[in-house]
């Protein structure tokens, strides 16, 4: 093998892109309606409440935590609609287990915190949306931040810890299910 052959091998395997930020479940398939078993158990619907398994690789270099947001952007409030919000989730956590987003579980990574969602508290609440209004969209979204911790109470709204998320952000990874009534 010639110097200058090997000098073009080396360019073209450093220039290959890296693998992206991914996140999946094995509760719920992109592009796909949610299961009964997600869906809110409140406000006219019967299901089971409990927040899927998340699992996430290929992060971004230089990540010192992580927060898991789910979001309805189709929900008719003018401004979506915050199913879930935790946060401080340490560095080397990969995954959250079916179950997770009940605060009083256990299941939640030790340190991380559960803030306020648009059902007025902590923890997962699955899909309710209003009958008749079409499918709607479910953001599963897990940010890579930079820091170990955000300073923000339990208590904080949705809207404050994604100015935050998107002010610390190395990588934002998605999974969107759908679900209608």
């Amino acid at each position: 093998m010639n110097l200058s052959y090997a000098v073009l091998m080396l360019a073209a395997f450093a220039a290959a892109p890296a693998a992206a930020f991914e996140v999946t479940s094995n509760d719920m398939q992109a592009g796909r309606p949610m299961s009964g078993a997600q869906v809110f158990k409140g406000f006219g619907c019967e299901g089971g409440n409990v927040s899927p398994q998340l699992a996430w690789r290929d992060i971004p270099a230089g990540t010192k935590s992580f927060a898991v947001t789910a979001y309805d952007p189709d929900a008719p409030t003018g401004s979506g609609w915050w199913h879930w919000v935790i946060f401080n989730i340490p560095a080397d956590v990969r995954e959250l287990p079916t179950g997770a987003g009940d605060p009083a579980s256990g299941l939640a990574p030790g340190g991380s915190v559960q803030s306020r969602t648009d059902y007025g508290a902590p923890g997962y609440g699955g899909p309710c949306p209003p009958e008749g209004h079409g499918p709607h969209r479910y953001q599963f979204r897990v940010f890579a931040l930079d820091v170990e911790r955000l300073d923000l109470a339990p208590d904080s709204s949705a809207a404050l810890v994604g100015f935050m998320l998107n002010a610390h952000k190395l990588g934002v990874a998605q999974l969107e299910a759908l679900y209608e009534r």
